[in-house]
């Protein structure tokens, strides 16, 4: 079974509309996929799944173990294709005990005789039980926009996912855990924690975690999907994130691809249909399933990652953009001349942009203040 849990540092990036929608393309290619809303506490991947209000869920489960677990699993109107609901009924789903997390773990690993492939939906945020599901598989993506705050979360999501992974490899009494709780407590803060520096001093006092977890490492292969873009240029935000993964973490990852801000998102969403089944043809519904295309002929697991290849999913997505964005002007003009968009709602969608434009200005500006301040006191990157 394929595990490919769905994460982002921050939320309102359109992870739901990625987890769904990459369900519904994998289960159009015959795959037996089951779709887990694991965004507890704001659990609402029902409604971009277009599935009816769930009456059981996951924190159904959680509140009473004993709960058979296939009644949580619901069948969905897209076959081959089943729905695991969250639950934002029940207080104290969104903070999940341990013994909570392996048991649905467990639960979730069960799976693996009758599914092909098991996306999980995560909440937003670095909260140890989302980075542990998110540690389920090597082959988790991460989804980001092009908002400044959006990619410096998206890479903070990855720096935790990184420690969370030390934490559960060095073991309380080893040397490397010790020299990891002594840097912590020492650090000015937690943008000097790089990963270069430690692992070396790691490699001398403890050669057997540092081995360990150097095996997890290279095991570890997220994804990247860049969403809610208005122009090629803003697919350049993702080499940002590369570059630090890179840089502070001794992290590869892979670029998956792009997709464009789509008004007719929020009318397949008010449709209760995923845009794959509503507008199949739209440059978001195609994008989404050249995604899917992706991971499906990438062999499961692939570790270690070239160079080479990395290179080339950046380069492969940049052209996407590029690609997108003609298609996505014709696809325009198409609505325009057929009617289905009236200049109206070319207006409005113009002034929608140009207020998110506005916002991503603003949230630039605040940053580069918080940054200057920084320097001003002594921070050095």
């Amino acid at each position: 079974m394929r595990i490919i849990p769905i994460a982002s540092g921050k939320g309102g990036v359109g992870k739901s509309l990625v987890a769904a929608n990459l369900a519904v393309a994998f289960a159009r290619a015959g795959k037996r996929v089951v779709l887990s809303d694991l965004d507890l506490g704001a659990s609402n991947l029902h409604l971009v799944l277009g599935h009816q209000s769930p009456k059981v869920g996951i924190g159904t489960f959680l509140n009473d173990p004993h709960t058979d677990f296939s009644k949580v699993i619901v069948e969905t109107d897209v076959p081959g294709l089943r729905f695991i609901p969250g639950d934002t009924e029940i207080p104290g789903t969104a903070n999940l005990k341990a013994f909570q997390r392996n048991i649905l773990i467990k639960r979730l690993l069960a799976l693996k005789g009758h599914t092909d492939i098991l996306i999980i939906d995560l909440g937003a945020g670095t909260h140890q039980s989302i980075l542990d599901f998110f540690l389920l598989s090597g082959e988790g993506i991460v989804v980001t926009s092009p908002a400044v705050t959006a990619v410096l979360n998206a890479y903070v999501f990855l720096k935790n996912t990184v420690f969370r992974m030390m934490y559960t490899v060095f073991t309380k009494g080893t040397a490397a855990y010790a020299y990891l709780e002594q840097i912590r407590r020492e650090a000015s803060g937690p943008q000097t924690l790089y990963i270069p520096k430690i692992l070396p001093e790691i490699h001398t006092i403890d050669p057997f975690s540092y081995e360990a977890f150097m095996t997890r490492l290279n095991r570890l292969h997220p994804r990247l999907i860049t969403n809610m873009l208005d122009n090629p240029k803003d697919a350049e935000v993702a080499m940002k994130i590369r570059r630090s993964c890179e840089e502070y973490l001794d992290l590869q990852i892979e670029h998956l691809g792009v997709l464009y801000r789509d008004s007719m998102q929020d009318t397949s969403l008010s449709s209760r249909l995923p845009i794959t089944i509503y507008k199949p043809r739209s440059v978001l519904a195609q994008a989404i399933y050249r995604i899917a295309d992706k991971i499906l002929k990438a062999p499961e697991n692939q570790f270690p990652f070239s160079a080479k290849d990395i290179n080339e999913s950046f380069l492969e997505a940049g052209a996407e953009a590029e690609v997108d964005f003609e298609s996505k002007m014709d696809y325009v003009e198409d609505l325009l001349h057929s009617g289905a968009l009236s200049q109206g709602d070319l207006v409005e969608t113009i002034k929608s942009q140009q207020f998110e434009l506005s916002k991503f200005k603003k949230e630039n500006n605040f940053l580069k203040l918080k940054l200057s301040k920084a320097m001003s006191q002594g921070f050095k990157p």
